[in-house]
């Protein structure tokens, strides 16, 4: 546990302990991706956390992947998100917006047009999404063009540009669990034939550009990236998962410069090891482990990680690390109010003593 609340330095900013809390989509914005004082008041209840990181946040219309999730493509979107930056500051947090452009992961019925959602191949994922009354498959995306890989990685700096008008002390950039980048990443989903396809190296390239970009706009101290290795989420196939993330690894030349890397372990954890090894700034892992908080503390005893984030363990308990030193009791997270709804199972959890 001493470990665990050991004071770190992410960016530009002193942070308490390395407990962060990860990202994760709750699906409480509005339709035209603004949120409200309900989400001002679920982050700033959660701000004793070493650093939060958002829910994804779509960087244009096309890159929304779910009903009620929120933007930073407008003005309307920024201000609204000055409340909750406002918020967790007020009470002494640290919060990143995490950026995610969804690819194929959509579906027309998001998107005011009718289009189709895009991705860097014409391959469906194979799954649904909910739209609001039922499932609906997804379609198959729209391979995009050079323009349209040109405008989405314009969308990722302009997002983040937005973000830190917005209050956000840096972003992270999804790169994870089979949305956009991580559809580039991927052979099972990116099978195009130019320099953004084929090899290892051609397939990073597209992350490392969004990344490089970020950085250069924001700096690279308040940029972050998160990966996760051997996940098929999202009808996600990898045939060389190991040697295409030590491909991405080996071209992002400003690695001690990030802010940090993030990686959701939900592959083997010699993957997570030897990118440890081989990472040279500061990383972030997430054990995937629920209300196993002891989970957390074994990754940084075995040196797997520089700080460690956890969802569920946050989202049922508002003062996750005031339990952790005092050994519990834990709320035990509501499934059934993850996504979408009111206050029930969002702002509702008890803290110790309530």
């Amino acid at each position: 546990m001493s470990q665990l609340f050991e004071p770190i330095t992410i960016g530009r900013d002193e942070l308490p302990h390395r407990l962060f809390m990860a990202p994760m989509t709750r699906s409480r914005a509005y339709r035209d991706g603004l949120v409200d004082d309900l989400v001002a008041e679920y982050y700033a209840q959660r701000a004793s956390a070493g650093l939060i990181v958002t829910e994804g946040v779509q960087p244009s219309v096309r890159g929304q992947g779910y009903i009620n999730t929120p933007g930073l493509h407008s003005a309307e979107q920024v201000e609204a998100w000055r409340k909750v930056t406002d918020a967790v500051h007020a009470r002494g947090g640290r919060i990143f917006a995490q950026i995610m452009h969804s690819g194929r992961v959509g579906h027309p019925s998001l998107y005011p047009d009718g289009g189709l959602p895009v991705g860097p191949s014409a391959i469906a994922t194979g799954e649904s999404l909910f739209d609001g009354s039922g499932m609906v498959p997804h379609p198959v995306p729209r391979e995009m063009t050079s323009a349209d890989i040109a405008e989405a990685q314009d969308d990722f700096v302009s997002a983040a540009r937005n973000a830190i008008t917005a209050g956000f002390d840096g972003v992270e950039l999804h790169g994870a669990n089979g949305y956009l980048i991580h559809q580039f990443l991927a052979d099972g989903a990116n099978q195009r034939t130019d320099g953004y396809g084929g090899s290892a190296a051609n397939r990073a390239r597209f992350a490392v550009e969004v990344v490089d970009a970020v950085a250069d706009t924001i700096g690279a101290d308040r940029t972050a990236l998160r990966i996760s290795p051997a996940n098929t989420a999202n009808g996600i196939t990898e045939s060389d998962s190991l040697e295409q993330y030590l491909t991405l690894l080996s071209a992002l030349p400003n690695q001690a410069d990030l802010a940090y890397l993030h990686i959701m372990g939900v592959g083997p954890v010699e993957t997570s090891r030897r990118l440890r090894k081989e990472w040279a700034g500061t990383l972030v892992y997430n054990p995937v482990a629920g209300l196993d908080v002891a989970r957390a503390t074994q990754a940084l005893e075995e040196d797997l990680a520089d700080a460690v984030a956890l969802g569920a363990a946050w989202l049922a308990n508002p003062d996750l690390d005031a339990r952790i030193k005092a050994g519990g009791p834990f709320n035990e997270p509501d499934r059934a109010t993850f996504y979408g709804g009111d206050h029930r199972g969002y702002t509702d959890y008890p803290t110790l003593g309530a």
